[in-house]
């Protein structure tokens, strides 16, 4: 059995496609997966241009923190040859060989069946951003902020994680604003649930005063930075800020006042180490999600050898919604 594989290495060039057998896989995880389909994510893009310091495995390496396939073999009890899985997480990409490859041993432990209703290649359009997402919704919902409570505002809007965002929190029945530095997309946003758009530089300057007028009720936040400062100045009494990226900055700036004055909740999100059984939840969701949004229309797909590129537009700005990679579409020849 070979398939194609892409690997980082320490040298020149740094990324090679080439043919490998399963054998060349690493041995430590119990379960072969059958690599149907992948996603690009912000974090991806950091690992495969080296911008950022996403791989800790040793060189070289194989990157991608998402895949959804089909089983090949495994010895774990609980799985059988032909299941349908998906694995975002606990490491895969970073720690762990992850996704770009046909083939990929993974452990069972971290698996997660594909629920009924929803593709390999739809799981993979919602990948780690779309389940990102849906987690900081599903987080200002356990806040107790509903949807009458006011509008929630989410930030980096066109990207990955804000478009699944706005997507899951329109399906509740919340009111949507999306902040978004693109003006080209607004029509797009509205098209997710987001009843109004408006320019990120709103927020991007940071907190005026301690305690702003309290403008939102909750927000999904995948940027950071100054837009993290104003909008925990800006949200209204006992509302949630789900944090959940830093394209804007790791840093922030605060003070006590809007969380013992107005009872703010700053809710972290993790993705990565999440329980399976939160993990279970918030992919039925997702499913329940494509009865409503065409998530073909959500999606760039690139073949093997376009992902390099496609790494390079996302982090300069140039991308919109997901961008999906299936193994079995190489267009670049193995090196």
């Amino acid at each position: 059995m070979t398939f194609p594989a892409l690997f980082i290495h320490g040298d020149a060039p740094r990324v090679r496609i080439r043919t490998i057998s399963h054998d060349e896989l690493p041995g430590e995880g119990d379960t072969l997966v059958r690599v149907e389909w992948s996603g690009i994510n912000y974090k991806d893009a950091l690992a495969v241009t080296g911008e950022g310091p996403i791989i800790r495995g040793t060189l070289p390496f194989i990157p991608g923190i998402d895949l959804c396939g089909e089983i090949l073999e495994t010895t774990a009890g609980e799985w059988r040859t032909g299941d349908c899985v998906l694995q975002t997480g606990w490491g895969l990409g970073e720690t762990e060989w992850g996704a770009y490859s046909g083939v990929q041993r993974v452990n069972a432990r971290h698996l997660v069946r594909l629920p009924v209703g929803l593709s390999s290649k739809h799981a993979m359009i919602a990948g780690t951003a779309g389940f990102t997402a849906v987690l900081a919704a599903m987080a200002i919902e356990e806040a107790g902020v509903g949807p009458d409570a006011g509008d929630i505002v989410v930030t980096g809007a066109s990207g990955g994680v804000g478009t699944f965002a706005i997507m899951a929190l329109a399906h509740a029945g919340y009111r949507v604003v999306a902040s978004s530095g693109s003006k080209a997309n607004r029509g797009y946003l509205k098209s997710l649930g987001a009843y109004r758009v408006m320019d990120r530089e709103v927020l991007e300057t940071g907190a005026v005063r301690p305690l702003d007028s309290g403008h939102w009720a909750g927000a999904v936040d995948s940027v950071g930075g100054k837009t993290l400062e104003a909008l925990l100045s800006q949200t209204a009494r006992h509302g949630c800020v789900a944090s959940c990226g830093l394209v804007g900055g790791e840093g922030f700036a605060s003070t006590v006042f809007p969380f013992i004055l107005r009872g703010v909740r700053l809710q972290g999100i993790d993705s990565n180490t999440c329980p399976n059984l939160v993990r279970r939840k918030v992919w039925k969701r997702i499913a329940a999600l494509t009865s409503v949004y065409d998530f073909d229309s959500l999606a760039e797909q690139v073949a093997f050898g376009g992902i390099e590129a496609a790494c390079q537009r996302i982090l300069t700005g140039g991308h919109t919604g997901r961008t999906i990679v299936s193994p079995a579409e190489t267009s670049t020849p193995g090196g």
